[in-house]
């Protein structure tokens, strides 16, 4: 327990401490943030390790085993209706349950007060949950991942082009939001339980795809929430925001204790009763394996408090204040620069950006090595950052950006081997983790409120520009595999005549 933990906080600290380095010589070269903010953002990112690892500790000794054990009862029941229905409820409790997507609600609902936070948290929760039972059914009925993630993208962007354009920013950031630490490993759980049931070729792409599809349900429910909501997101939310008593340090954390535990009780509490659920009727474990998860449920209880204390309290009004620094410096131009180291380092922070390289150079035969992986993801992702970054300063439509960066990726399947395709598209949203919420985000809004922006309009979005990049760079590095291997395969044929 103690090992697993001190690996959890290990990897969490190298997701955070880049960022808090990055921010500390900031603040004591171009932009101090004034107020306390530093001794508050250094404390709340120091929680946000600790609430994190906690949190990921509970994931793995409580949630994921949940998720693999349910995928493999309910491939044996061989029952259709069963196996759609259980995909449905635990997309929709992972997904109030995920971090990301908590931050994420918070932010928004911050930015523009009139959309209320559970609505927005159970629309995207409910995209998750209808898109995973389309996953599911994709593996059952054996059909092809791209004809499905084409027809989906088509449907989203044709509904959006009728939605209030506020609503599009938070609608795509809520795509790659919903692929963190929680979700990710529930998802592709059953994806795997799933596909182990079905006859399968060599090669074949039925183990991915789960998490791509179950991206695009909260772009289209959101949008559906912006196209039916009479919500204004024109009401910006600095003011509420400096509304806020300053307090001292320790009761500035403490104020807000009792809110986020409420939040994160509800937000627990499906998943915990689709656990209760399951086991009573399903499952039926042993009452060892029983308590170990529902100790897993309360670390996974208690961390995500803490991570949402400091989040709340440190990481986002630091990120803000900061944006609000750098945009405030002349024409902003210093925002360019940020932007691109704090792409680079973000993904080269994350540690499920490690695990993607790892499971593309072993997919790969060694053909696409770790480092040229690694480098190809951080100027790609810093590109999108920089990308970002320019919506801020300009005010240009995220339509520009979005809609040739997801045709690309389409067009690229047509190309590309399609298990790279399928791994692609699950991972659009390993570089959009915890940092990319709580962090770039919070800096990019600061920077539109400093530049005379709608944070809705150009500061939004940033998280679905960060996720698209990976879909586009590893499809691209599968082409680079496609050609060694028919390299290869001529080099072979060749010796073969030179042989006889």
């Amino acid at each position: 327990m103690i090992s697993n933990f001190m690996a959890k906080f290990k990897e969490s600290a190298i997701s955070v401490i880049p960022v808090m380095l990055i921010v500390v010589l900031l603040h004591f070269t171009l932009a101090p943030m004034g107020e306390g903010l530093l001794a508050k953002f250094i404390t709340g990112g120091l929680l946000l390790i600790l609430g994190l690892s906690i949190f990921l500790l509970g994931a793995d000794i409580g949630m994921v085993p949940f998720g693999q054990k349910v995928g493999s009862s309910l491939t044996r029941q061989r029952s259709l209706a069963l196996v759609l229905l259980a995909s449905f409820a635990i997309g929709f409790a992972v997904t109030i349950a995920e971090p990301d997507v908590q931050v994420l609600a918070q932010q928004v609902t911050d930015a523009a007060p009139s959309i209320d936070r559970n609505i927005l948290l159970v629309m995207i929760a409910l995209g998750v949950g209808f898109f995973l039972l389309v996953g599911t059914a994709r593996i059952i009925m054996q059909l092809p991942l791209r004809w499905l993630l084409i027809v989906f993208y088509t449907l989203v962007f044709v509904g959006c082009a009728f939605v209030d354009p506020r609503f599009i920013g938070v609608a795509f950031d809520s795509g790659g939001a919903t692929t963190g630490p929680i979700t990710v490993p529930f998802i592709m759980a059953m994806g795997i339980g799933v596909a182990s049931t079905a006859k399968r070729k060599e090669g074949d792409d039925s183990s991915f795809g789960m998490v791509g599809l179950a991206s695009i349900g909260p772009i289209a429910a959101v949008a559906a929430l912006g196209l039916f909501s009479s919500a204004d997101l024109s009401a910006g939310g600095e003011e509420v925001q400096a509304a806020k008593p300053v307090l001292p340090l320790l009761e500035h954390f403490l104020h807000e204790l009792p809110e986020v535990t409420w939040e994160i009780c509800l937000a627990l509490l499906p998943l915990f009763c689709i656990f209760l659920f399951f086991q009573f009727i399903l499952l039926r474990l042993p009452a060892q394996q029983v308590k170990r998860m529902l100790f897993g449920f309360l670390y996974a209880f208690i961390g995500l408090v803490i991570f949402m204390v400091g989040v709340k309290c440190g990481f986002t009004p630091a990120g803000t204040a900061l944006g609000k620094a750098l945009g405030s410096m002349g024409s902003g131009w210093v925002l360019i620069p940020v932007g691109l180291v704090l792409g680079a380092v973000v993904v080269c922070a994350e540690p499920a950006v490690w695990v993607l390289t790892e499971q593309v150079e072993e997919v790969s035969g060694g053909y696409i090595r770790r480092p040229i992986m690694l480098a190809a993801l951080s100027i790609s992702i810093a590109g999108a950052v920089v990308l970002g970054m320019i919506r801020v300063l300009t005010g240009v439509s995220i339509w520009w950006m979005i809609l040739p960066g997801y045709s690309l990726a389409l067009l690229l399947t047509f190309f590309c081997p399609k298990l790279f395709s399928a791994i692609a598209f699950d991972s659009g949203g390993v570089a959009s983790g915890p940092m990319s919420t709580t962090f770039v985000l919070s800096l990019t809004i600061g920077a539109t409120l400093a530049v005379g922006g709608d944070p809705t309009m150009d500061a939004f979005g940033m998280i679905a520009m960060i996720a698209m990049a990976p879909l586009i760079t590893i499809q691209l590095l599968g082409l680079v595999f496609k050609h060694k291997e028919r390299q290869k395969h001529k080099q072979e044929l060749r010796k073969q005549e030179q042989g006889s």
